[in-house]
């Protein structure tokens, strides 16, 4: 799914899930230096549609519903 496709609470709630993972030392889907900080490095991984995560949206009737990436 591509950036311009969330809205701008689900950016703010990835990059914020991913920087956590990426402080606790999960592996970098992009290159990064030592002086990088973890909200930067997962913006980056945002902007580069490299994230390791999923989205679940909801439908209108409750039903969970996935978009398609």
């Amino acid at each position: 799914m591509t950036e311009e496709n969330y809205t701008r609470y689900e950016k703010a709630r990835l990059i914020g899930a991913r920087a956590l993972q990426v402080s606790l030392g999960a592996p970098l889907m992009v290159e990064a230096s030592a002086r990088d900080e973890a909200i930067d490095i997962a913006k980056r991984e945002l902007e580069a549609d490299e994230l390791p995560l999923t989205v679940k949206r909801s439908e209108k009737r409750g039903l969970p519903r996935f978009p398609k990436v």
